[in-house]
């Protein structure tokens, strides 16, 4: 694989470094099925290229979009607490209600960013290569994602969120509102999310309704090898695992279709990923068994 391809593979990595952080806090945290991010991604996006197209400073768009996505994320989560609504349904309901809110952000299938500025343009690192430029820049700004989310979950209301996900009924015994608690947590959770879309959007150097398709699977991919790499109860380390294992999905992703193994093309990504994401889940039960083995022969 060539260093160009490598280097792709870092930035598409530490983009999805940022879904999978969502993901985690949805699914582990909170302890919710949330399919919300299939359309908050492409939410980020959308809205983060309309604004750009429109003149807006691409920061300030980029922040726009996570707001955007919070917003989808509070309400997946209103449905569920409020109108009791199942988890599943609920995050399915609003997935499909982000379609049709995409078109009409963008006004038609895709945004063109190419000729626009970008987060990435403003920042410039003494005239380095662009293809080394990006994946600096998202090295940045996902381990800066990455301490604001530890210290959160180190903080009085970060415990709160994590007891709301472990044990709700001894959260509510201890006086801890748990409708507000899994709202802000998957508020938070698809702003990732949506900052990872604004971000894809303006690395690829565009906007596309159809690029949400999957990314609730790239992200469980990446939670589920990064746990299997890296089991450990810190936090600090699980949110370590889970952008580790971003990097490592993209990096068998971009060997597969660039190596032609076993004669895989682009077309075959979606088959990839869930032997994948099959493969992860099947690692540590076979290391349980082996464990047993070995125990049972001493």
């Amino acid at each position: 694989m060539s260093l160009i391809a490598s280097l792709g593979a870092i930035e598409i990595g530490l983009i999805f470094g940022l879904v999978a952080l969502g993901v985690f806090m949805s699914f582990r945290i909170i302890n919710f099925p949330d399919l919300t991010v299939d359309g908050s991604f492409p939410l980020g996006a959308a809205v983060a290229a309309t604004l750009i197209v429109a003149g807006w400073n691409p920061i300030a768009a980029t922040a726009v979009a996570c707001v955007a996505g919070a917003a989808s994320g509070w309400l997946t989560a209103w449905l569920n607490v409020k109108l009791k609504i199942m988890q599943l349904l609920a995050s399915i309901l609003v997935m499909i209600a982000l379609y049709s809110i995409n078109l009409r952000v963008m006004g038609k299938p895709n945004v063109a960013l190419i000729t626009e500025p970008t987060v990435f343009s403003m920042v410039s690192f003494g005239g380095m290569p662009e293809h080394w430029a990006k994946p600096l820049l998202l090295l940045i700004i996902v381990i800066a994602a990455k301490i604001v989310v530890d210290l959160f979950f180190a903080s009085e209301a970060g415990l709160a969120m994590r007891a709301t996900g472990g044990n709700a009924r001894m959260a509510r015994a201890q006086g801890i509102s748990t409708d507000f608690q899994t709202m802000a947590g998957l508020a938070l959770s698809n702003a990732l999310v949506a900052l990872a879309g604004a971000l894809f959007a303006q690395s690829q150097g565009t906007a596309d309704i159809s690029m949400g398709v999957g990314t609730i699977v790239i992200g469980l991919a990446a939670v589920i090898i990064g746990e299997t790499l890296m089991p450990a109860r810190s936090m600090v380390i699980t949110t370590l695992a889970c952008i580790i294992g971003a990097l490592l999905y993209r990096f068998f992703i971009a060997m597969a279709l660039n190596t032609d193994f076993m004669g895989l093309q682009a077309q075959d990504l979606n088959l990839v990923t869930a032997v994948l994401v099959a493969f992860a889940l099947l690692v540590p039960a076979y290391k349980r068994k082996l464990g047993g083995l070995f125990k049972g022969k001493n």
